[in-house]
């Protein structure tokens, strides 16, 4: 079920009204309810994958108490092993059974017929929660749940199960345990977020996917050097439009319902250096990397070098976590390298001495990250080959370089320079409107989201991992 949808949007009526009917009237049951409504929300991908998302969740809770008795790091350790292998079996099974195929070619030896492995919606992200509440319980931020009903409506939550933000059980568990109060609903905020995560996904990030993206990615060879470049540009602008559209809808949907998630997304192409970037792009995903994989790994204690190598390996399997395939591996090895370079060279690491070093700073930094994006972008790395090569061509004329599509592109990375406080600025002047006005006024900017955008919604980029 997709945000932007009629079915959606009955789904949300039916279980704001009943939740906040439960708040008032019952309110030991709104985990329950919360639960239920979550569960016939991934339901409508796959009830099957249900089960499955139950059983992982009853695993963590399982793990957490065995944690919480003193059982030892031991228990940690297989618990956080279990949810990898899962994460491993629907990820990268596929993948490892393609690539000893293709070894065994080579051998003249017959692999047996692949497994086909369907991938759950949002598997890496509750997957990564779930591992989250575990480590938590171990390091003492968070209490072990008893009741794994609490548990399970941590991780099945519907605003965020298919593609985050990865909440932590710290920030989310102790929401769960108190009910939430209507009168610091922030309406303002949540509606705001919700239009605006509309228009990105909607206008921004269809257009520029179905009028310049995925043509040239498609068939990188029958476009020039103006295409090509429109379609990096488009890329990087379609990839942040999208996913940030999707987290401001699932950060503005579960305030609705009186909960708080995390910001996710803060301007990242405005950033000076790629520490900062990863600062600002799904921040969720870059503080978890950093709190469970970057910190134990040694983090920045014991010098330059072994920083620098912490940071390749983060990002090395950053990169991974993305999924099976060659380009992931390869974006996740040049934005480690680029990191540790920053690390590694005072020039790089220290701020900019001026305002044209800032921006000069800010030009290779952005440019780094759209070179990183044609490599997330393309299915191999023959396709990501073709596009470089295609930049030398400016004699084949542009086709898909419109004015409209040009100017969107533009819109998405000039928005970035706005005020940091843009938003907030909007909610302190629609804060004083009464509730059913704001109400009106986000129905009327979605109606004309709806009839600005592209025909059809296009899933969102972030389900496939």
């Amino acid at each position: 079920m997709l945000f932007p949808t009629g079915a959606f949007a009955i789904f949300l009526a039916v279980v704001f009204a009943g939740h906040w009917t439960l708040v008032r009237v019952a309110p030991s049951l709104v985990r329950h309810f919360l639960l239920c409504a979550s569960l016939a929300f991934y339901a409508f991908w796959s009830a099957s994958f249900c089960v499955a998302l139950v059983a992982v969740g009853l695993f963590a809770w399982g793990i957490g108490l065995l944690v919480a008795q003193g059982r030892g790091a031991g228990w940690l350790r297989a618990g956080v092993a279990g949810a990898l292998a899962w994460l491993f079996w629907f990820k990268y099974a596929g993948f490892a059974q393609r690539e000893v195929a293709s070894a065994l070619a080579l051998l003249g030896i017959d692999a047996p017929p692949a497994l086909e492995v369907l991938l759950p919606v949002g598997v890496s992200f509750y997957v990564f929660q779930a591992i989250s509440y575990m480590v938590d319980v171990h390091r003492g931020h968070a209490a072990a749940a008893r009741d794994p009903l609490d548990v399970l409506a941590y991780l099945t939550f519907f605003p965020h199960i298919a593609a985050g933000p990865i909440v932590r059980a710290a920030h989310f568990l102790p929401q769960l345990a108190a009910a939430p109060d209507p009168r610091r609903v922030p309406c303002a905020m949540a509606l705001l977020l919700v239009a605006s995560g509309l228009f990105k996904k909607m206008v921004v990030a269809n257009e520029l996917a179905t009028g310049a993206v995925d043509p040239v990615f498609r068939d990188p060879a029958a476009h020039g050097a103006a295409d090509v470049l429109l379609a990096a540009y488009g890329y990087t602008v379609q990839i942040w439009c999208d996913f940030s559209g999707y987290s401001d809808m699932a950060i503005g949907v579960a305030a609705l319902l009186g909960y708080h998630f995390p910001r996710n997304f803060d301007q990242p192409f405005r950033a000076t250096s790629l520490a900062e970037f990863w600062r600002r792009w799904h921040v969720s995903l870059s503080s978890w990397l950093r709190d469970y994989l970057y910190v134990p790994l040694g983090g920045n204690r014991g010098g330059r070098l072994r920083t620098a190598r912490n940071l390749l390996l983060t990002m090395v399997l950053g990169g991974i976590w993305h999924g099976a395939n060659w380009t992931f591996l390869c974006w996740g090895v040049l934005h480690g390298a680029a990191l540790a370079a920053e690390r590694l060279v005072p020039a790089l690491r220290d701020p900019p001495a001026s305002a044209v070093a800032a921006v000069l700073r800010w030009a290779v930094t952005f440019h780094v990250v759209v070179a990183c994006f044609v490599l997330f972008r393309a299915p191999d790395l023959a396709t990501a080959g073709a596009m470089a090569a295609r930049l030398l061509d400016w004699a084949t004329p542009a086709e898909t370089s419109t004015a409209r599509l040009v100017l969107l592109a533009g819109l998405g990375i000039g928005i970035h320079f706005l005020p940091g406080d843009t938003r907030q600025r909007i909610e302190r002047l629609l804060a004083g409107l009464h509730p059913l006005a704001l109400g009106a006024l986000a129905g009327c900017a979605a109606l004309l989201v709806l009839a600005a955008a592209p025909e059809g919604v296009a899933p969102f980029i972030y389900f496939q991992f």
